[in-house]
């Protein structure tokens, strides 16, 4: 073995962190644990007769071109209904626009590989996605967060923080945003507020990434227009993925951007991994085709807004005056707030030993702020877990006020 292993490990390599809530999530693996840590769809709402059926379809009819390589940009088909599903929601664009990646995590990693060099400011929201904050933290990325109201990222802090960063010529590479149900904060940005922070970032001419994983799980509420719909400039990338709304365990997601973005894009990707499984894209092309997609999502939308609503109703009961949270109106995850004299990630291991668990909001905060949140997922239990595991928070919350 090398006697200094650090010696040789790439700057890079060493700038990475081990995921936050992977950690817990080990934490959480035993059966009595009531886990509202993880980022999980229900079991339940895996279409698993219907893919089973694809599958041999797709063995039947294309075994040969389904186990073979495909083009880094993705599966034709896969691609053309994608383009479908976005043109209906207003996106100005072709099928050169859309490009195939595994799951939305890869794509932010390689969005941070071709945009950032160490020391690029970059934009994001307080609190916002850990994954993207580690990807962009490993290409050496300064993360500035712009704190959130009840309509998400305060484009008047964004212009404030932008008229700054321009006068010490210092712009960011993009503004990093989760405008639908965002991941923690449950958060929903209503037009308005996308328009001015599309407007803004025109004005100083930054990239907007629009990641979208969980946009189709809306349960209530005004559909609001996509920020790349919005846009007709090339300001603005859009990522989006299965893992939400299909399964997670396919590892498919894509992104959409100007022609010129994405063929850096495709470049990065060859270098990483060729092309996505080729028969995971046409077994989820089918699913697509068939119009099966828009059906299972009916019966997952229903299922999720009971638990939401299951969830909120203990809070209200049993939740100590002083703590508060978000209502998301769809989406997987809400935002709990504790007085703010308390820590959550002192709470987090109290809660475990009640087997319940959560996630420390802090980790979400490029800032280290936001000690007293915490992130809940609601999708994922059953309902006698879910009134369970809120009762259990809830008394060790009493407990550490």
């Amino acid at each position: 073995m090398i006697s200094d292993i650090n010696n040789i490990f790439s700057e890079a390599a060493l700038r990475m962190k081990p995921s936050a809530i992977r950690e817990c999530l080990k934490l959480t693996q035993q059966p009595d644990i009531i886990s509202f840590a993880g980022g999980l769809p229900a079991p339940e709402s895996f279409p698993v007769d219907d893919l089973n059926k694809i599958t041999e379809e797709v063995f039947r009819e294309d075994a040969t071109a389904a186990l073979q390589y495909t083009t880094t940009e993705g599966d034709q088909l896969l691609r053309e209904q994608l383009l479908e599903r976005y043109r209906n929601e207003g996106c100005d664009i072709t099928i050169n626009n859309i490009a195939v990646s595994t799951a939305s995590q890869q794509a932010l990693d390689l969005l941070g590989k071709i945009f950032i060099n160490p020391g690029d400011k970059v934009i994001c929201g307080l609190p916002s996605y850990l994954g993207g904050l580690s990807a962009f933290n490993a290409y050496g990325a300064e993360l500035t967060g712009i704190p959130f109201d009840e309509n998400g990222m305060q484009s008047t802090l964004l212009e404030d923080k932008l008229k700054e960063l321009k006068s010490q010529n210092d712009l960011p590479k993009f503004i990093y945003l989760i405008p639908d149900f965002q991941n923690p904060a449950g958060i929903t940005m209503p037009k308005q507020r996308r328009i001015e922070i599309l407007e803004i970032a025109k004005k100083y001419d930054v990239l907007i990434i629009e990641d979208s994983p969980y946009r189709e799980v809306r349960f209530e509420g005004e559909h609001q227009p996509m920020f790349y719909s919005l846009d007709n400039t090339g300001h603005v990338i859009t990522l989006g993925t299965f893992s939400k709304t299909l399964a997670p365990g396919f590892r498919l997601g894509w992104v959409i951007g100007h022609e010129d973005i994405l063929a850096q894009y495709i470049q990065a990707k060859q270098a990483a991994d060729l092309c996505t499984s080729t028969l995971i894209q046409k077994i989820a092309a089918k699913y697509l085709q068939k119009g099966l997609m828009d059906k299972n999502l009916e019966m997952t939308i229903q299922n999720y807004h009971e638990k939401r609503d299951l969830m909120i109703e203990g809070f209200q009961k049993h939740m100590p005056e002083g703590v508060r949270w978000t209502t998301p109106q769809g989406g997987l995850f809400l935002f709990l707030y504790l007085p703010e004299h308390m820590d959550a990630t002192d709470l987090f291991f109290k809660a475990v030993k009640q087997k319940v668990a959560f996630v420390q909001g802090e980790v979400f905060h490029c800032d280290g702020s936001g000690k007293n949140t915490m992130r809940i997922n609601f999708s994922y239990v059953g309902r006698e877990k879910n009134i369970e595991g809120v009762k259990r928070l809830a008394e060790v919350i009493k407990e550490n006020m």
